[in-house]
Formats: structure tokens, sequence, C-alpha cells
């Protein structure tokens, strides 16, 4: 698809400036938040998007809305934007199981919100479609399925190309009430974590990969059968889900007159994989860009790269621990916890940049990132997916492989797999 980028065009009979005209690529969170401010400022939006629905890219899996890298709460500087968080369902959280390798469970607890639960897909109580729903409202055209040139557009909003790492889960039924847990584990989360989220009776347990492995099933079905051993889940599975995370840092946020915002400008979290805060925040950023109101790379620069910064030197901190360091990161958290009462301010602590992680950062660019280039000439530094580890190699338990067998005969009864079969 083409899109008109001549001085004027016509749009139902109605001639239109183009510097009136906004297009934008991808109706993800990013893309559908400068859209709706762009739109509320008078601007004719239009925003492509290649599938056929917003969060049709996931299935409806459950995911986290930070709140600890700013202190203003996260909801509340939405509605400052004029965004409104009551337009999809959210669950907030201020407690948390942090289970430690070891298998000792501690509670991380704050009297604020740590962070929101959010389901993402295509039901209406879905982030994405209270974006797109905010985004209608506000007059932006959304053409659907639609394959359309990044250079005929404004700001480039269009999910991730590459893989960094990747995340399964299985998606179930359950009697248990509402409920997070957070695990390091380097055997059944490589490099990562995994963690369970349930919320009105349904629940997510994911593991998440930041080394690459053959066979990578086996580690979902060994963390559900941990889950499975210290929780009361009723488990009923319904369907199990995978996506994948692409982390990388480009020299310019702003490009051949073209905005890069969310995950298509690297504007993520490299510790956890958490995006949607750096999403949002980007995507307005773009929009006020544009109206003149800031400007786009010096705000990304000054309020997002630091923290981008500082979770890729995190990352490189934990690329390098075992369970041997989990461990300690865990003690460390609750000791912070038992000293100041707020388990939050741990998570704001590793967050903050500092000399420590400044004097790190050429270590880092240099030993966990690699330099490329995109089709469209942009220059940048991403990390790779990992080789796996000796450790990494071991067989299911027999646990897991029953787990795994009963999953094959829910597939073959009609459940649902959102990745590859020879992940499995």
């Amino acid at each position: 698809m083409a899109v008109q980028r001549d001085s004027a065009y016509l749009y139902r009979g109605v001639a239109i400036d183009v510097s009136e005209r906004v297009d934008i690529l991808g109706a993800g969170l990013s893309g559908l938040s400068s859209a709706i401010i762009l739109a509320k400022s008078g601007k004719e939006v239009h925003v492509h998007e290649v599938r056929q629905d917003s969060g049709a890219r996931f299935d409806g899996d459950f995911q986290g809305i930070e709140n600890w890298t700013s202190e203003i709460d996260f909801f509340d500087e939405m509605r400052e934007w004029g965004l409104d968080p009551n337009s999809f369902k959210s669950n907030p959280f201020g407690v948390v199981d942090l289970v430690h390798p070891d298998d000792v469970i501690t509670n991380p607890v704050t009297d604020g919100v740590a962070f929101r639960v959010v389901e993402r897909g295509t039901d209406s109580h879905c982030i994405d479609q209270g974006f797109k729903k905010m985004a209608l409202d506000a007059g932006v055209k959304i053409h659907y399925g639609v394959k359309v040139d990044p250079s005929q557009c404004d700001i480039i909003a269009a999910g991730p190309k590459e893989s960094s790492a990747v995340a399964f889960g299985e998606i179930f039924e359950t009697s248990h009430p509402n409920h997070v847990t957070f695990q390091l584990n380097d055997k059944l989360a490589p490099g990562a974590y995994s963690y369970m989220i349930i919320i009105d009776g349904v629940g997510l347990i994911c593991t998440c990969l930041w080394r690459k492995q053959r066979k990578s099933g086996r580690f979902l079905d060994e963390t559900i059968v941990w889950y499975e051993k210290h929780y009361d889940l009723d488990r009923k599975p319904i369907k199990r889900v995978g996506g994948k995370g692409d982390f990388s840092l480009p020299e310019k946020y702003v490009f051949d007159g073209r905005y890069y915002v969310g995950e298509a400008g690297g504007l993520q979290d490299f510790m956890w994989g958490f995006g949607m805060r750096y999403a949002i925040t980007s995507g307005v950023l773009a929009a006020k860009s544009m109206l003149g109101e800031v400007n786009y790379e010096k705000e990304v620069r000054t309020k997002l790269l630091p923290l981008v910064k500082v979770s890729a030197t995190n990352r490189f901190i934990m690329n390098r621990m075992g369970d041997r360091g989990f461990k300690a990161v865990a003690k460390y958290w609750m000791r912070d916890q038992r000293k100041t009462g707020d388990g939050l301010r741990f998570m704001r602590l590793i967050y903050k940049p500092g000399i420590f992680r400044r004097m790190l950062w050429p270590f880092v660019r240099f030993g966990m990132l690699t330099k490329g280039a995109t089709s469209d000439g942009r220059s940048y530094h991403r990390m790779p997916f990992r080789k796996a580890l000796k450790r990494d190699d071991w067989n299911p338990s027999a646990e897991a492989k029953l787990v795994a067998s009963q999953w094959k005969n829910i597939q073959r009864a009609g459940g649902k797999t959102s990745f590859n079969s020879s992940d499995q």
C-alpha cells in the first residue's frame, strides 16, 4: 500500500494539507499513543498495521507494567498526557512471591503500586484494545491488514524483527486466588527468570530464555512442574503462548525525518524485558515533538536512554551469574527491605544511573552488544541471542514428561500453541 505524500490530497472530498497528516507504522501501544496525542491536537492521523488487529501479536498472555523507574505513578503520568488507564483492565500489585534459586520464597512488599498486570491480545478488556478504542474515539484512522513502506511513514512503531530472548508460557484455569510469583532460577529460565500470574481464575506460567536452546519446550514443562509442587493450582491448561524480544540501541532515534518509538527504537528494559512503559512514553514524546512541544531525540536521550543503558548493564551482570549470583541478588533485595521497610526501593535503586554503571558501560557495549545496520541505513548496537552453556544440557524429569504428554493430549483435542512446534 502506498501512502499519498503530495503537498495536498483529497479525503472524502476535502483538500487536506499534508502537513496536517501524520502516518504511523504499527498499531501497538507506542504507535497508538502517538496517534491519540496527535489526533487530539487536530492532526489527520493514519495508522497502518500489517496484522488484522491491535494485540493480534499476542494471545491473551499477562504482562506487567512496572512502576519503579520513576517516582511518579505511571497511571498518573498517563492521565496527564490525556490517556485513560480505565480504558483497559489492570490489576495493581504491591507484593510478590520472590523465589530464590534454592526454592526459598520471600515477599517484597510496598505500600504503593509496584507494578500492574494487564492482558495482551484482542479481547475488549486487553490494553491493546483499550488504546485502540482511545485512538478511534480521538478520530484516528487505523488501517489493518496492510503493508506500508516505512519510508512513507512519519513514526515507526513496528515490533521486533530479530530475537535476543524468547518466552514460553501456558495459560490455564485455576481456583487459586489472584497472585504473582517471580522466580530466579538459571536451570528453569537460563540467564533469566520464570513467573506465574493469576488473575480472576486464569493463570499464566511463563519461562524466559536468554540463552538459545534446542528443545525449548522442556523448560516450560519443568517450570510448570515446579509451580504445581509449590502452589495448589488445580491447573486446567487452555493454550500455550510464546513471544520474542529484540534488544538494541540505535545511534539515532530520529532518522531521515522519521521517529522511531517503542521496540522499533530499542526502548525497552534489557534486564527484565519490561517494555510497555517505555513504549507508551516514547510514543507520547514523539507526538509532542511533532507538535513542536519537545525535541524527541533530546527527550529520549535524557529520560529514557539512561534507563535503557542501566538495564543493559544489569543484564550484562546477570549474564555472568548463575544461581549463586541470583541467590545473592534475592538476599540483598530482602535485606534492603528489612532496612528500609519498602521492597520497591531495591528496584528503584538498581535502575538509577551511577558512577559504577557508567564505568561499566564501555565494557557492556563491547562485550555484550554487536554493531549492525538496518536496511534503511540506521546503525545500532544490539544484543544477540546468547549461546547455550554446558549446564543447559539436561533431560526432563519424569514429572515434566507427564506435563508434556498432558499438553499433547490437549492439543489433539483442539488446544492451540502460538509458537513453533519445533520449539516444544
